[in-house]
């Protein structure tokens, strides 16, 4: 259904490029969706005693998909955030005679009320729903070579967003971070084996409680909107950092990555034959 309506709204989009101010006024907001799809590169260090005393150092692919939209909750003010990132790390030890392939999967979906500052300026604050789902693989490990990672976290987050000019070009930068405050964890305990989670059915205490004691995890976006005809090139960096200590297992996946990528909004409208979008429609 969700796709359907996209496809009906896509086809649509190029009967809304001409619509003149007036009618902007009236455009739903929650019609108005921005919606960003990234790709980079960059550093990974990952670290897990299940599988290895050593930490495992190397490159990281990553692609992240977001969308962001205004609602009708708290007279217009609230918008919605969907983000989904993936990644896989090719890894190797400090002697380098051993490497890992390690991924992960993370969906974040929450709302953030909007504090328009000025008309250049806003704060967002609200918090995500941070799910997690991935893998590390150990290729020399002989009876332990994987470990499984699952997570979902409650994460307060916040956003700040100022469009600016260089020269005469806009620009639109945001600071974003995300720091888990409370969840729940799937971990193994030191030395078990999945054969006797599984096949013995030995699983006490698999899940565990989570907050910022034993999971001190934080991510923070920094990114640059430059407008080319239609489209907008965005330029971002994404420091990740995930941590944990459970069940007497120490781990880290930390990532450094630079992306590029390119906004555009569901419904276009071409800025040469329309006025500026109102601000209570924008969520970005």
């Amino acid at each position: 259904m969700e796709k359907t309506i996209f496809g009906c709204l896509l086809i649509l989009a190029p009967f809304f490029s001409d619509i003149n101010a007036q009618n902007l006024e009236d455009v739903d907001a929650p019609k108005i969706i921005n919606r960003a799809v990234s790709y980079g590169v960059g550093y990974s260090n990952i670290f897990d005693t299940y599988l290895s005393p050593q930490e495992y150092k190397g490159i990281d692919f990553r692609i992240a998909r977001e969308t962001n939209r205004m609602t009708r909750l708290w007279d217009g003010n609230v918008s919605l955030h969907n983000f989904l990132q993936a990644d896989i790390s090719y890894t190797h030890n400090h002697v380098d005679n051993n490497n890992s392939f390690s991924g992960l999967l993370n969906w974040n979906i929450g709302l953030h009320y909007q504090f328009r500052i000025s008309p250049n300026f806003k704060i967002l604050a609200g918090a995500l729903i941070d799910a997690n789902i991935g893998f590390i693989y150990n290729l020399r490990n002989g009876n332990n070579p994987a470990n499984a990672k699952l997570y979902l976290n409650l994460a307060p987050s916040g956003m700040a967003i100022w469009k600016t000019k260089i020269k005469s070009l806009p620009i639109t930068l945001r600071y974003q971070v995300n720091i888990p405050i409370m969840g729940v964890m799937f971990s193994p305990h030191y030395g078990q084996s999945y054969y006797e989670m599984f096949s013995v059915g030995n699983d006490k205490g698999l899940l565990k409680f989570t907050s910022l004691h034993n999971q001190p995890s934080i991510r923070q976006f920094i990114s640059m909107d430059i407008p080319i005809n239609r489209v907008k090139l965005r330029l971002s960096y994404i420091m990740d950092i995930q941590q944990a200590k459970l069940n007497n297992i120490k781990s880290h996946n930390y990532g450094h990555v630079f992306m590029v990528g390119f906004v555009t909004d569901l419904i276009k409208i071409r800025p040469k034959t329309t006025k500026q979008i109102p601000d209570n429609l924008e969520a970005y």
